[in-house]
Protein backbone atom coordinates (compact mmCIF):
# COMPACT_ATOMS: atom_id res chain seq x y z
CA UNK A 1 0.00 0.00 0.00
CA UNK A 2 1.23 3.30 -1.09
CA UNK A 3 1.52 6.36 1.64
CA UNK A 4 -0.91 7.89 -0.09
CA UNK A 5 -3.38 5.28 0.38
CA UNK A 6 -2.50 4.80 3.39
CA UNK A 7 -3.65 7.83 4.59
CA UNK A 8 -6.92 7.79 2.55
CA UNK A 9 -7.42 4.59 4.87
CA UNK A 10 -6.38 5.88 7.78
CA UNK A 11 -9.12 9.57 7.49
CA UNK A 12 -11.90 7.71 5.63
CA UNK A 13 -11.72 4.59 7.92
CA UNK A 14 -10.48 5.27 11.33
CA UNK A 15 -12.51 7.26 13.75
CA UNK A 16 -12.15 10.72 13.64
CA UNK A 17 -12.71 10.89 17.17
CA UNK A 18 -9.98 8.55 18.27
CA UNK A 19 -7.91 10.43 20.99
CA UNK A 20 -7.48 9.41 24.84
CA UNK A 21 -5.55 12.65 25.24
CA UNK A 22 -8.33 14.65 23.92
CA UNK A 23 -10.82 13.03 25.62
CA UNK A 24 -11.68 16.16 28.19
CA UNK A 25 -11.77 18.76 24.85
CA UNK A 26 -14.57 20.80 24.58
CA UNK A 27 -15.41 24.04 22.76
CA UNK A 28 -19.00 23.89 22.19
CA UNK A 29 -20.49 27.36 20.81
CA UNK A 30 -23.90 29.12 20.40
CA UNK A 31 -25.62 32.19 19.10
CA UNK A 32 -29.15 33.28 19.93
CA UNK A 33 -31.32 35.93 18.46
CA UNK A 34 -34.33 37.62 20.19
CA UNK A 35 -37.60 37.66 18.22
CA UNK A 36 -37.15 41.10 17.30
CA UNK A 37 -33.34 40.45 16.31
CA UNK A 38 -34.54 37.88 13.36
CA UNK A 39 -35.97 38.43 9.71
CA UNK A 40 -38.85 36.21 10.65
CA UNK A 41 -39.95 37.34 14.28
CA UNK A 42 -38.66 33.95 14.97
CA UNK A 43 -36.43 33.08 18.37
CA UNK A 44 -33.19 31.52 16.86
CA UNK A 45 -31.05 29.21 18.74
CA UNK A 46 -28.27 27.97 16.75
CA UNK A 47 -25.54 25.61 19.04
CA UNK A 48 -22.19 23.55 17.91
CA UNK A 49 -21.53 20.74 19.59
CA UNK A 50 -17.43 19.68 19.85
CA UNK A 51 -16.11 17.10 22.04
CA UNK A 52 -12.71 14.97 21.97
CA UNK A 53 -12.42 11.43 22.52
CA UNK A 54 -13.98 8.42 21.06
CA UNK A 55 -17.88 10.15 19.60
CA UNK A 56 -20.77 8.85 18.03
CA UNK A 57 -24.15 10.92 17.50
CA UNK A 58 -27.37 9.31 17.38
CA UNK A 59 -30.63 11.34 16.31
CA UNK A 60 -33.96 10.30 17.54
CA UNK A 61 -37.69 11.10 18.74
CA UNK A 62 -38.74 9.77 22.60
CA UNK A 63 -42.97 10.31 22.73
CA UNK A 64 -44.86 11.48 25.67
CA UNK A 65 -44.28 8.78 28.24
CA UNK A 66 -46.51 8.05 31.15
CA UNK A 67 -44.94 7.30 34.17
CA UNK A 68 -45.95 4.65 36.87
CA UNK A 69 -46.85 5.90 39.91
CA UNK A 70 -44.31 6.12 42.73
CA UNK A 71 -41.30 6.28 39.54
CA UNK A 72 -38.01 7.60 40.16
CA UNK A 73 -35.55 9.01 38.66
CA UNK A 74 -32.38 8.11 38.58
CA UNK A 75 -29.37 10.33 38.38
CA UNK A 76 -25.76 9.61 37.42
CA UNK A 77 -23.99 8.97 40.75
CA UNK A 78 -26.76 7.47 42.30
CA UNK A 79 -29.59 10.25 43.04
CA UNK A 80 -33.01 9.83 42.90
CA UNK A 81 -36.33 11.76 43.15
CA UNK A 82 -40.04 11.37 42.16
CA UNK A 83 -40.83 11.31 38.51
CA UNK A 84 -43.30 13.71 37.09
CA UNK A 85 -46.67 11.52 35.76
CA UNK A 86 -46.24 11.95 32.46
CA UNK A 87 -43.27 13.61 30.63
CA UNK A 88 -43.25 15.47 27.40
CA UNK A 89 -42.12 14.32 23.96
CA UNK A 90 -38.55 15.67 22.90
CA UNK A 91 -36.23 15.18 19.83
CA UNK A 92 -32.99 13.79 21.27
CA UNK A 93 -29.74 14.34 19.94
CA UNK A 94 -27.26 11.67 21.89
CA UNK A 95 -23.56 12.03 22.12
CA UNK A 96 -23.11 8.71 23.56
CA UNK A 97 -20.74 8.62 26.50
CA UNK A 98 -20.75 12.52 26.87
CA UNK A 99 -21.17 13.94 30.31
CA UNK A 100 -22.39 17.69 28.67
CA UNK A 101 -23.16 17.13 25.25
CA UNK A 102 -26.78 16.49 24.33
CA UNK A 103 -29.10 18.56 22.70
CA UNK A 104 -33.03 18.62 23.13
CA UNK A 105 -35.95 20.31 22.06
CA UNK A 106 -39.56 19.52 23.38
CA UNK A 107 -43.32 19.27 22.31
CA UNK A 108 -43.69 22.91 23.34
CA UNK A 109 -40.53 24.47 21.01
CA UNK A 110 -38.51 24.54 24.34
CA UNK A 111 -34.58 23.68 23.49
CA UNK A 112 -32.00 23.32 25.49
CA UNK A 113 -28.11 22.73 25.34
CA UNK A 114 -25.10 23.26 27.11
CA UNK A 115 -21.51 24.94 26.76
CA UNK A 116 -19.10 24.43 30.25
CA UNK A 117 -17.95 27.64 31.44
CA UNK A 118 -16.08 27.20 34.47
CA UNK A 119 -16.03 28.94 37.68
CA UNK A 120 -13.83 29.58 40.57
CA UNK A 121 -15.46 27.53 43.20
CA UNK A 122 -13.89 24.47 44.73
CA UNK A 123 -13.47 20.97 43.68
CA UNK A 124 -16.24 18.53 43.83
CA UNK A 125 -15.38 16.42 46.74
CA UNK A 126 -15.32 19.90 48.89
CA UNK A 127 -19.17 20.50 48.20
CA UNK A 128 -19.95 16.99 48.93
CA UNK A 129 -18.32 17.49 52.21
CA UNK A 130 -19.62 20.74 52.93
CA UNK A 131 -23.09 19.45 51.99
CA UNK A 132 -23.56 21.60 48.91
CA UNK A 133 -23.59 18.54 46.35
CA UNK A 134 -26.18 16.07 47.52
CA UNK A 135 -26.83 12.32 46.48
CA UNK A 136 -24.34 12.33 44.08
CA UNK A 137 -24.85 15.98 42.50
CA UNK A 138 -26.69 16.43 39.06
CA UNK A 139 -25.16 16.83 35.80
CA UNK A 140 -25.89 15.24 32.51
CA UNK A 141 -29.66 14.33 33.85
CA UNK A 142 -30.14 18.50 33.89
CA UNK A 143 -31.19 19.52 30.62
CA UNK A 144 -33.50 16.41 29.95
CA UNK A 145 -35.58 17.06 32.86
CA UNK A 146 -35.66 20.73 31.18
CA UNK A 147 -36.80 18.75 28.26
CA UNK A 148 -39.54 16.45 29.51
CA UNK A 149 -41.36 18.99 32.34
CA UNK A 150 -40.91 22.64 30.63
CA UNK A 151 -43.35 23.94 28.75
CA UNK A 152 -41.78 27.68 28.73
CA UNK A 153 -37.91 28.48 28.43
CA UNK A 154 -38.44 30.77 31.94
CA UNK A 155 -39.94 27.25 33.40
CA UNK A 156 -37.37 25.27 32.20
CA UNK A 157 -35.15 27.77 34.10
CA UNK A 158 -37.12 27.30 37.51
CA UNK A 159 -36.56 23.69 37.03
CA UNK A 160 -32.98 23.76 36.65
CA UNK A 161 -32.61 25.83 39.50
CA UNK A 162 -35.27 23.64 41.65
CA UNK A 163 -32.94 20.17 40.92
CA UNK A 164 -29.43 22.40 41.27
CA UNK A 165 -30.92 23.86 45.02
CA UNK A 166 -32.12 19.41 45.79
CA UNK A 167 -28.42 18.18 45.03
CA UNK A 168 -26.03 20.31 43.72
CA UNK A 169 -24.36 20.47 40.18
CA UNK A 170 -21.33 18.34 39.55
CA UNK A 171 -19.55 19.73 36.69
CA UNK A 172 -16.90 23.39 37.31
CA UNK A 173 -19.51 25.49 35.59
CA UNK A 174 -22.29 24.75 32.39
CA UNK A 175 -23.93 27.83 31.11
CA UNK A 176 -27.36 25.84 29.61
CA UNK A 177 -29.40 27.90 26.85
CA UNK A 178 -33.09 27.62 27.12
CA UNK A 179 -35.33 29.02 24.52
CA UNK A 180 -38.76 28.93 23.64
CA UNK A 181 -40.98 30.40 20.50
CA UNK A 182 -40.87 33.47 22.90
CA UNK A 183 -37.78 34.17 24.35
CA UNK A 184 -34.68 32.56 25.48
CA UNK A 185 -32.62 32.23 28.50
CA UNK A 186 -29.05 32.16 29.42
CA UNK A 187 -28.52 30.02 32.96
CA UNK A 188 -24.85 29.36 34.10
CA UNK A 189 -24.04 27.67 36.89
CA UNK A 190 -21.12 27.06 39.31
CA UNK A 191 -20.88 23.69 40.98
CA UNK A 192 -22.73 23.58 44.17
CA UNK A 193 -25.73 25.48 44.39
CA UNK A 194 -25.23 28.41 42.86
CA UNK A 195 -26.29 29.85 39.41
CA UNK A 196 -28.04 33.33 37.61
CA UNK A 197 -29.83 33.30 34.64
CA UNK A 198 -30.25 36.68 32.07
CA UNK A 199 -32.83 36.86 29.53
CA UNK A 200 -31.85 37.00 26.16
CA UNK A 201 -33.03 41.03 25.52
CA UNK A 202 -35.87 40.50 22.29
CA UNK A 203 -33.61 42.99 19.89
CA UNK A 204 -30.15 41.45 20.43
CA UNK A 205 -28.01 38.78 19.77
CA UNK A 206 -25.87 37.17 22.23
CA UNK A 207 -22.58 35.23 21.60
CA UNK A 208 -21.50 32.27 24.12
CA UNK A 209 -18.16 30.78 23.62
CA UNK A 210 -16.86 28.47 26.93
CA UNK A 211 -16.55 31.51 28.67
CA UNK A 212 -19.16 32.92 31.43
CA UNK A 213 -21.13 35.81 29.90
CA UNK A 214 -23.41 37.09 32.66
CA UNK A 215 -22.06 40.44 33.78
CA UNK A 216 -23.78 42.70 36.19
CA UNK A 217 -27.01 41.71 37.65
CA UNK A 218 -30.09 43.19 39.18
CA UNK A 219 -32.10 40.84 41.12
CA UNK A 220 -34.60 42.94 41.31
CA UNK A 221 -35.72 42.85 37.75
CA UNK A 222 -37.58 39.23 37.38
CA UNK A 223 -38.57 39.82 34.02
CA UNK A 224 -34.80 39.75 32.78
CA UNK A 225 -33.01 37.80 36.09
CA UNK A 226 -33.54 34.77 38.21
CA UNK A 227 -30.81 33.08 40.48
CA UNK A 228 -29.97 31.22 43.93
CA UNK A 229 -31.49 32.99 46.72
CA UNK A 230 -27.73 33.62 48.36
CA UNK A 231 -25.60 34.05 44.78
CA UNK A 232 -24.51 37.43 46.11
CA UNK A 233 -24.17 36.73 49.97
CA UNK A 234 -22.10 33.38 48.84
CA UNK A 235 -19.68 35.37 46.79
CA UNK A 236 -18.98 38.12 49.67
CA UNK A 237 -18.57 35.44 52.02
CA UNK A 238 -16.00 33.94 49.69
CA UNK A 239 -14.21 37.19 49.28
CA UNK A 240 -15.25 37.19 45.43
CA UNK A 241 -17.31 39.93 45.39
CA UNK A 242 -17.40 43.28 47.73
CA UNK A 243 -20.19 44.86 48.10
CA UNK A 244 -18.48 48.16 49.60
CA UNK A 245 -16.77 48.90 46.69
CA UNK A 246 -19.49 51.07 44.68
CA UNK A 247 -19.89 48.59 42.14
CA UNK A 248 -22.70 46.53 41.04
CA UNK A 249 -22.83 42.60 41.55
CA UNK A 250 -21.08 41.18 38.48
CA UNK A 251 -21.71 37.39 38.03
CA UNK A 252 -18.85 37.26 35.51
CA UNK A 253 -16.21 39.01 37.83
CA UNK A 254 -17.05 37.14 41.24
CA UNK A 255 -17.65 33.69 39.86
CA UNK A 256 -15.62 33.20 36.37
CA UNK A 257 -12.37 31.11 36.16
CA UNK A 258 -9.99 33.12 33.99
CA UNK A 259 -8.62 31.75 30.30
CA UNK A 260 -5.48 30.95 30.28
CA UNK A 261 -5.40 31.21 26.67
CA UNK A 262 -2.65 33.30 24.53
CA UNK A 263 -5.70 35.47 22.80
CA UNK A 264 -7.33 36.29 25.82
CA UNK A 265 -3.90 36.92 27.86
CA UNK A 266 -3.32 39.53 25.11
CA UNK A 267 -6.76 40.61 24.41
CA UNK A 268 -8.80 40.52 27.28
CA UNK A 269 -11.25 38.53 26.01
CA UNK A 270 -12.30 34.98 24.61
CA UNK A 271 -11.56 34.60 21.02
CA UNK A 272 -14.52 33.34 19.61
CA UNK A 273 -16.91 35.56 21.79
CA UNK A 274 -15.23 38.46 19.85
CA UNK A 275 -15.25 36.97 16.29
CA UNK A 276 -18.97 35.47 16.75
CA UNK A 277 -19.72 39.44 17.78
CA UNK A 278 -17.93 40.86 15.37
CA UNK A 279 -19.55 38.84 12.81
CA UNK A 280 -23.27 39.84 14.19
CA UNK A 281 -22.84 43.39 14.23
CA UNK A 282 -20.57 43.73 10.94
CA UNK A 283 -17.65 45.63 13.14
CA UNK A 284 -14.39 45.09 13.78
CA UNK A 285 -14.55 45.14 17.85
CA UNK A 286 -11.37 47.05 18.58
CA UNK A 287 -8.29 45.06 20.66
CA UNK A 288 -7.97 44.43 23.43
CA UNK A 289 -10.55 45.15 24.72
CA UNK A 290 -10.80 47.25 27.99
CA UNK A 291 -13.47 45.95 29.96
CA UNK A 292 -15.36 42.20 29.56
CA UNK A 293 -17.37 42.22 26.15
CA UNK A 294 -21.47 43.12 26.52
CA UNK A 295 -23.76 39.93 27.08
CA UNK A 296 -25.57 41.15 24.06
CA UNK A 297 -25.45 42.90 20.86
CA UNK A 298 -27.20 44.97 18.46
CA UNK A 299 -26.82 43.07 14.31
CA UNK A 300 -26.49 45.22 11.53
CA UNK A 301 -29.41 43.56 10.05
CA UNK A 302 -32.42 40.85 10.73
CA UNK A 303 -30.81 37.53 11.38
CA UNK A 304 -31.59 34.49 9.43
CA UNK A 305 -31.22 30.49 9.34
CA UNK A 306 -28.48 31.41 6.64
CA UNK A 307 -27.09 33.59 8.68
CA UNK A 308 -26.25 31.67 11.75
CA UNK A 309 -25.25 28.46 10.14
CA UNK A 310 -22.71 30.96 8.65
CA UNK A 311 -21.33 32.00 11.43
CA UNK A 312 -21.13 28.34 12.73
CA UNK A 313 -18.65 28.02 9.57
CA UNK A 314 -16.47 30.53 10.76
CA UNK A 315 -12.54 30.18 10.28
CA UNK A 316 -11.66 33.88 11.04
CA UNK A 317 -11.47 33.81 7.06
CA UNK A 318 -9.66 37.57 6.10
CA UNK A 319 -8.63 38.33 9.33
CA UNK A 320 -5.06 38.91 10.75
CA UNK A 321 -5.75 35.67 12.90
CA UNK A 322 -6.24 33.35 9.98
CA UNK A 323 -3.31 31.05 10.81
CA UNK A 324 -4.40 28.65 7.25
CA UNK A 325 -3.64 31.82 5.31
CA UNK A 326 -6.69 31.45 3.20
CA UNK A 327 -6.05 27.92 3.27
CA UNK A 328 -2.95 28.34 1.50
CA UNK A 329 -1.57 26.65 4.73
CA UNK A 330 -4.26 23.61 4.35
CA UNK A 331 -7.03 22.88 6.07
CA UNK A 332 -8.22 25.88 8.73
CA UNK A 333 -9.23 22.76 11.01
CA UNK A 334 -5.45 21.83 11.14
CA UNK A 335 -3.86 25.31 11.43
CA UNK A 336 -6.53 26.76 14.19
CA UNK A 337 -8.46 25.50 17.34
CA UNK A 338 -11.16 27.28 19.20
CA UNK A 339 -8.44 29.17 21.37
CA UNK A 340 -7.47 30.81 18.19
CA UNK A 341 -10.91 31.93 17.51
CA UNK A 342 -12.14 28.94 15.02
CA UNK A 343 -15.90 28.90 15.08
CA UNK A 344 -16.22 25.71 12.93
CA UNK A 345 -13.64 23.03 14.14
CA UNK A 346 -12.79 19.14 13.19
CA UNK A 347 -14.00 18.14 16.11
CA UNK A 348 -17.59 19.73 15.86
CA UNK A 349 -20.06 16.53 16.01
CA UNK A 350 -23.00 18.64 15.18
CA UNK A 351 -24.16 22.24 14.43
CA UNK A 352 -28.05 23.28 14.69
CA UNK A 353 -30.35 26.51 14.19
CA UNK A 354 -33.46 25.90 16.57
CA UNK A 355 -36.07 28.17 14.62
CA UNK A 356 -39.12 29.10 17.00
CA UNK A 357 -42.07 30.41 15.65
CA UNK A 358 -44.43 31.31 17.94
CA UNK A 359 -47.42 32.51 15.43
CA UNK A 360 -47.55 28.36 14.19
CA UNK A 361 -48.43 25.58 15.60
CA UNK A 362 -45.54 24.11 17.30
CA UNK A 363 -45.03 20.94 14.91
CA UNK A 364 -44.29 23.27 11.95
CA UNK A 365 -43.41 26.67 13.93
CA UNK A 366 -40.49 24.71 15.70
CA UNK A 367 -37.86 23.71 12.86
CA UNK A 368 -34.39 21.88 14.68
CA UNK A 369 -32.15 22.57 11.68
CA UNK A 370 -29.05 20.27 11.92
CA UNK A 371 -25.12 19.38 10.18
CA UNK A 372 -23.94 15.78 10.99
CA UNK A 373 -20.20 16.84 11.69
CA UNK A 374 -18.34 19.95 10.91
CA UNK A 375 -20.52 22.83 9.90
CA UNK A 376 -18.63 23.88 6.36
CA UNK A 377 -18.43 21.02 4.95
CA UNK A 378 -21.93 19.71 5.65
CA UNK A 379 -25.38 20.78 5.22
CA UNK A 380 -28.26 21.52 7.43
CA UNK A 381 -31.66 20.03 7.00
CA UNK A 382 -35.16 20.80 9.05
CA UNK A 383 -36.22 17.89 10.90
CA UNK A 384 -39.93 20.00 12.50
CA UNK A 385 -41.09 19.28 15.41
CA UNK A 386 -44.16 17.19 14.41
CA UNK A 387 -42.09 14.09 13.29
CA UNK A 388 -42.79 11.35 14.82
CA UNK A 389 -39.59 9.48 14.16
CA UNK A 390 -35.90 10.14 12.11
CA UNK A 391 -35.00 7.29 9.21
CA UNK A 392 -34.21 4.18 10.75
CA UNK A 393 -31.87 3.69 8.12
CA UNK A 394 -29.39 6.03 9.05
CA UNK A 395 -29.86 6.39 12.98
CA UNK A 396 -30.27 3.91 14.71
CA UNK A 397 -33.68 3.10 17.15
CA UNK A 398 -32.46 1.54 20.24
CA UNK A 399 -35.71 -0.04 22.82
CA UNK A 400 -36.74 2.97 24.25
CA UNK A 401 -36.88 2.01 27.75
CA UNK A 402 -33.18 0.90 27.41
CA UNK A 403 -31.95 3.93 25.66
CA UNK A 404 -33.13 6.41 28.26
CA UNK A 405 -31.56 4.57 30.97
CA UNK A 406 -28.35 6.51 32.38
CA UNK A 407 -26.08 3.32 32.36
CA UNK A 408 -26.91 3.15 28.58
CA UNK A 409 -25.85 6.40 27.88
CA UNK A 410 -22.61 5.74 29.84
CA UNK A 411 -22.01 2.12 28.46
CA UNK A 412 -23.47 1.90 25.30
CA UNK A 413 -23.44 -1.33 23.17
CA UNK A 414 -20.24 -2.88 22.02
CA UNK A 415 -18.83 -1.22 18.82
CA UNK A 416 -21.18 1.94 18.82
CA UNK A 417 -17.86 4.15 18.54
CA UNK A 418 -16.54 1.76 15.54
CA UNK A 419 -16.88 3.41 12.32
CA UNK A 420 -20.09 1.92 10.83
CA UNK A 421 -20.56 3.11 6.44
CA UNK A 422 -24.53 2.87 7.77
CA UNK A 423 -24.83 5.44 9.50
CA UNK A 424 -25.07 9.14 8.89
CA UNK A 425 -23.06 10.16 11.33
CA UNK A 426 -19.72 8.41 9.81
CA UNK A 427 -20.91 9.45 6.46
CA UNK A 428 -20.32 12.76 6.86
CA UNK A 429 -17.61 12.80 8.80
CA UNK A 430 -15.51 10.83 5.92
CA UNK A 431 -16.89 13.43 3.70
CA UNK A 432 -15.08 16.16 6.29
CA UNK A 433 -11.68 14.16 6.50
CA UNK A 434 -11.51 13.78 2.77
CA UNK A 435 -12.45 17.71 2.27
CA UNK A 436 -9.87 18.60 4.55
CA UNK A 437 -7.04 16.88 2.58
CA UNK A 438 -7.36 19.12 0.15
CA UNK A 439 -9.46 21.90 1.71
CA UNK A 440 -8.79 25.09 -0.05
CA UNK A 441 -10.00 22.76 -3.42
CA UNK A 442 -12.73 21.04 -1.87
CA UNK A 443 -14.32 22.82 0.27
CA UNK A 444 -15.41 25.02 -2.92
CA UNK A 445 -16.99 22.13 -4.45
CA UNK A 446 -18.93 21.29 -1.65
CA UNK A 447 -20.10 24.34 -0.36
CA UNK A 448 -21.37 24.67 -3.64
CA UNK A 449 -23.48 21.59 -3.64
CA UNK A 450 -24.87 22.06 -0.29
CA UNK A 451 -25.52 26.17 -0.98
CA UNK A 452 -27.83 24.78 -4.00
CA UNK A 453 -29.25 22.35 -1.66
CA UNK A 454 -30.23 24.40 1.44
CA UNK A 455 -31.17 27.57 -0.66
CA UNK A 456 -33.91 25.34 -2.65
CA UNK A 457 -34.83 23.89 1.20
CA UNK A 458 -35.49 27.39 2.38
CA UNK A 459 -37.54 28.12 -0.89
CA UNK A 460 -40.16 25.32 -0.06
CA UNK A 461 -40.00 25.85 3.19
CA UNK A 462 -43.44 28.39 2.71
CA UNK A 463 -45.67 25.67 0.72
CA UNK A 464 -44.43 22.76 2.38
CA UNK A 465 -45.63 24.38 6.49
CA UNK A 466 -48.93 25.77 4.25
CA UNK A 467 -49.64 22.53 3.33
CA UNK A 468 -49.13 21.25 6.97
CA UNK A 469 -50.90 23.40 8.80
CA UNK A 470 -53.89 21.99 6.68
CA UNK A 471 -53.06 18.96 7.24
CA UNK A 472 -52.95 18.94 10.78
CA UNK A 473 -55.99 21.07 11.25
CA UNK A 474 -58.16 18.21 9.46
CA UNK A 475 -55.97 15.23 10.70
CA UNK A 476 -53.14 15.90 12.83
CA UNK A 477 -51.62 12.16 12.48
CA UNK A 478 -51.56 12.67 8.70
CA UNK A 479 -50.27 16.29 9.15
CA UNK A 480 -47.39 14.66 11.71
CA UNK A 481 -46.71 11.43 9.07
CA UNK A 482 -46.59 14.27 6.23
CA UNK A 483 -43.37 16.31 8.53
CA UNK A 484 -42.37 12.79 8.98
CA UNK A 485 -41.41 12.02 5.54
CA UNK A 486 -40.74 15.15 4.52
CA UNK A 487 -37.73 16.03 6.76
CA UNK A 488 -36.53 12.07 6.50
CA UNK A 489 -36.44 12.70 2.85
CA UNK A 490 -34.47 15.66 2.76
CA UNK A 491 -31.73 14.09 5.69
CA UNK A 492 -32.09 10.74 3.18
CA UNK A 493 -30.99 12.42 0.06
CA UNK A 494 -28.34 14.57 1.88
CA UNK A 495 -26.65 11.31 3.09
CA UNK A 496 -27.17 10.09 -0.35
CA UNK A 497 -25.29 12.91 -1.78
CA UNK A 498 -22.37 12.76 0.82
CA UNK A 499 -21.84 9.59 -0.01
CA UNK A 500 -21.46 9.84 -3.59
CA UNK A 501 -19.19 13.63 -2.64
CA UNK A 502 -17.52 10.67 -0.34
CA UNK A 503 -16.59 8.53 -3.61
CA UNK A 504 -15.66 11.06 -5.90
CA UNK A 505 -12.98 12.64 -3.53
CA UNK A 506 -12.21 8.93 -2.65
CA UNK A 507 -11.44 8.04 -5.81
CA UNK A 508 -9.29 11.47 -6.84
CA UNK A 509 -7.18 10.29 -4.71
CA UNK A 510 -6.66 6.74 -5.47
CA UNK A 511 -5.68 8.36 -8.93
CA UNK A 512 -2.74 7.93 -10.24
Amino acid sequence: MTLKKLLIFIITFVPLFVSTTSSNLYACFAIIAGKKATVDGSVMFAHSELNGGKRFLNFRVVPRIKNESGAMIQLVNGGKYPDVSESYSFIWSENFGSRGSDTYINEWGVACASDGTHTREDSREELIKRGDIKGGGIGYMLRRQVARRAKTAREGVLIAGELIKRFGHNFSGVTLTIADPNEAWILSMARGQHWVAQRVPDDKVVVLANVNIIGEVDLKDKKNFLASPDLVEYAVKRGWYNPESGKAFNYKDAYDKQSKGWFSTKYGCDARQWRGQCLVTGKNIPLPVKENLPFSVKANRKMTVQDMRDIMSDHLEGTQFDKSNGYESGSPHDAMSSGDGCICHQYNQEAAVFQLRSWLPPEVGCVYWRTTGASCSSVLTPWYLGITQTSEIYYKQYDIKENLKVDFHFNPPPGIFNYDPTKAFWIFNSLENLVDLKYKKNIKKVRAIWKEYEADEFLMQPTVEETAIKLLKNDKALGKKFLTLYSSSLALKAVEMAKKMVNELRTEFYGP
